[in-house]
């Protein structure tokens, strides 16, 4: 009989999401949130999941990952040593979701290292992930543009309601304040809590811009169109969370200003992803992102902010095996 291949390290690149804005802070029909977000090719964290003979981080992110191995080890009912080394990480606290892809990253390989049947879902699950979205459990997963259901009654995270195909020639342009971050932690809960209650025909407005206008000019590639309901998007919500942001729609004002002036310039959907401080900006194709970046970049620099130009991603984070034979 054929010997089984063990595997001894799994390897997984997570690739950074947006989120866009929400559907309904209101609530007032029993679902609450609904998130609209992009998978994107960078940032992105990569990092291996080894056997080892103690416990064993290194890499940017160590403390996190040796706490996420340490906790999934024991969810998983696992007595083993594992080692975990992070090559490379999304920023931390920068509203791309690094918590959540550093997360699955590691439940992931950890189940796939011992054969377990995990779902993404269900591994981001166990580390509460998905509260008020599912948009970094479906990027990991599959990749694309994701609009979500928001939170219903129960403690499972919310539904996918759409996933789409982001434009292949079309661009983002990020913009990255490494000397800010965004609210989190117990600071985004108790902001959460102190919002003002969101009207109920804001919400309904918020629901038709997405259904009859976002979605549709994604999949028809019309991106004035598509940019034009992001950045109306990004103006209600980004209004509503400003009293938890020092009175502005930015977490860092200088975001604000450069996202501004790359609008100015011809850039459509302007906004800030999450809590910030990461401003995003859409282009129409490749030459366009690069004229902007080259007009900007050192403006950019001269502020203390990082410009970086990403394609959307369509597929979900690569995971690769590596066995130690017979």
């Amino acid at each position: 009989m054929q010997a089984r291949t063990r595997i001894e390290a799994v390897s997984v690149t997570a690739p950074a999401r947006l989120h866009l804005g929400f559907l309904d802070l209101n609530g007032g029909l029993g679902r609450r949130y609904g998130s609209i977000g992009l998978a994107i090719e960078e940032p992105a964290t990569e990092l291996v999941v080894r056997r080892a003979a103690a416990p064993a981080t290194s890499g940017p992110e160590a403390g996190r990952a040796a706490r996420s191995i340490a906790r999934f080890a024991d969810a998983f009912g696992l007595s083993g040593s594992y080692g975990v080394s992070v090559a490379r990480a999304i920023p931390a606290h920068a509203g791309l979701g690094s918590g959540t892809q550093l997360s699955l990253a590691i439940g992931t390989a950890l189940a796939r290292l011992e054969g377990l049947d995990r779902t993404p879902r269900a591994i981001g699950e166990m580390e509460t992930r998905g509260a008020r979205s599912a948009i970094g459990m479906a990027a990991f997963e599959c990749g694309g543009f994701i609009v979500d259901g928001g939170r219903g009654q129960t403690d499972r995270a919310p539904p996918v309601l759409m996933r789409a195909d982001f434009p292949p020639e079309w661009r983002i342009l990020l913009v990255l304040d490494r000397a800010s971050q965004g609210v989190h932690g117990d600071r985004e809960l108790q902001a959460f809590a102190a919002l003002p209650p969101f009207p109920e025909g804001r919400a309904a407005h918020l629901c038709r811009l997405v259904l009859m206008r976002l979605i549709p000019a994604l999949i028809e590639r019309d991106i004035d169109a598509f940019g034009a309901a992001i950045s109306e998007i990004q103006a209600i919500v980004g209004a509503h969370f400003a009293c938890a942001q020092g009175g502005s729609p930015w977490s860092s004002p200088a975001v604000g200003r450069l996202v501004s002036r790359l609008a100015a310039a011809g850039a459509v959907g302007i906004g800030q992803s999450s809590w910030g401080p990461t401003g995003f900006a859409f282009t129409r194709t490749e030459t366009e992102a690069q004229n902007l970046y080259c007009s900007f970049v050192q403006e950019a620099k001269a502020q203390g902010l990082e410009l970086l130009l990403v394609r959307g991603r369509n597929t979900g984070a690569r995971i690769d095996l590596a066995a130690a034979g017979p």
